[in-house]
């Protein structure tokens, strides 16, 4: 890959947290806000531009009472009960409620997991813009070194939209990816060595554009076919692109494998606040202080119900019957696109919604004990949603 070595830093031993068990719970709580400090990063910098203060308007927000499943609980019930690390409400591009909880602070970077995947998705809307790439683009046309393998006839939109057709076992590969990619330390084999050497070595199933399946590989993918359409590294491009132009407080940061490889299936980190800037800004329609960072364009697509994704992502194992016109799109959970409703979503319960009807961004970060723990991630959706229509009403 040509990459240059990514230096490792070595972590004063807390609570039993280590290299090889920090995403696992209980550790995972102390571990996700400590990234750097376990595992390779590269920095996401911020620039020497000024902050852009968002300006408080806080309310009492905790005690709002909503209902799930026939219970009624609070937000701050359901802050609890769901392990949050940090929570963020940005109404109308003001401060509404912030709260932090156990050790992490608001200069504390958090993993995102999956939430990187939309970073990522919205980065490459600003090289589809400058036309260095299209979405109907195939992926070897980027990578040659590829073609002759699984990623023949894969097009960059069937990466952004989950519909790539690679022989992936979901319950064994998602997890094996961490290990790949160097979220932690591991022994074991018969895995690939690392990442790039995964996405060449893949082996096909369905054929692409076919049904919606969750494939981290993909992301990472996207994320390969962006350094190569902009010649740097994705912390690099990302930097200069997006991360310094929101007016962060705080450098970002994104695992990487051994091989210097980013790790944009899940493995960027920033603050909450910063975070919230960043959704801020989707909301916006890709406009910060008056500038456009990310073209309206792009950010609009998850606004225009595609009735093909939608039928796609019914058929699949995600679907949700109180969701009937859901789907997964550009790298987003769209929950409504006729209203603009839409989440970035990672394991251990990371989200960010973005719900246009309030003119509101819900930023949480998490540490759920279990990776996908449906029950939780249902209870915190349904207290965001419920405070969010609450807005709107």
């Amino acid at each position: 890959m040509g990459r240059a070595p990514v230096s490792e830093r070595v972590v004063e031993p807390k609570l039993g947290v280590s290299t090889s068990n920090w995403i696992a719970p209980p550790y995972n709580r102390w571990g996700f806000h400590h990234v750097r400090d376990l595992t390779r990063t590269e920095r996401i910098a911020r620039g020497d531009g000024p902050v852009i203060e968002l300006p408080r308007a806080e309310e009492d927000l905790g005690g709002f009472v909503f209902e799930h499943e026939g219970g009624r609980f609070s937000v701050e019930e359901m802050l609890e009960r769901t392990y949050t690390d940090a929570f963020l409400v940005v109404r109308e591009g003001a401060i509404r409620y912030e709260r932090y909880f156990g050790t992490m602070t608001d200069a504390d970077p958090h993993l995102l997991m999956s939430v990187s995947k939309s970073l990522t998705s919205t980065l490459c809307g600003v090289f589809v813009a400058r036309g260095s790439l299209h979405p109907d683009d195939f992926v070897v046309s980027h990578i040659p070194e590829r073609r002759g393998t699984a990623w023949e006839d894969c097009t960059i939109q069937h990466l952004l939209d989950m519909r790539a057709g690679l022989d992936w076992d979901y319950e064994i590969d998602e997890y094996t990816i961490l290990d790949v990619s160097g979220y932690r330390t591991h022994v074991r084999g018969g895995i690939p060595h690392d990442t790039a050497a995964w996405i060449g070595s893949v082996g096909s199933g369905p054929s692409h554009g076919g049904p919606f399946r969750y494939i981290s590989l993909a992301a990472d993918t996207l994320g390969w076919v962006l350094e190569r359409v902009a010649g740097g590294t994705l912390a690099t491009l990302f930097a200069r692109e997006i991360w310094s132009e929101l007016g962060v407080e705080h450098d970002a940061f994104i695992i990487v494998d051994g091989e210097g490889f980013p790790v944009v299936e899940g493995g960027i980190c920033t603050t909450l606040r910063d975070l919230g800037r960043f959704g801020q800004m989707c909301l916006s329609d890709g406009l910060v202080d008056g500038r456009e960072v990310v073209p309206s364009a792009w950010l609009r697509r998850v606004a225009a119900p595609d009735h093909e994704l939608i039928a796609e992502f019914r058929a699949s194992a995600e679907a949700n019957p109180a969701r009937p016109n859901a789907f997964y799109h550009d790298c987003w959970w769209i929950w409504d696109a006729e209203r603009g409703v839409y989440k970035a979503s990672g394991m251990n319960g990371q989200a960010v919604l973005i719900h246009r009807p309030s003119r509101t961004v819900v930023v949480k970060l998490s540490s759920h004990p279990g990776a996908l723990d449906a029950a939780l991630f249902a209870l915190q959706d349904a207290g965001m949603e419920a405070l969010c229509e609450s807005f709107a009403g």
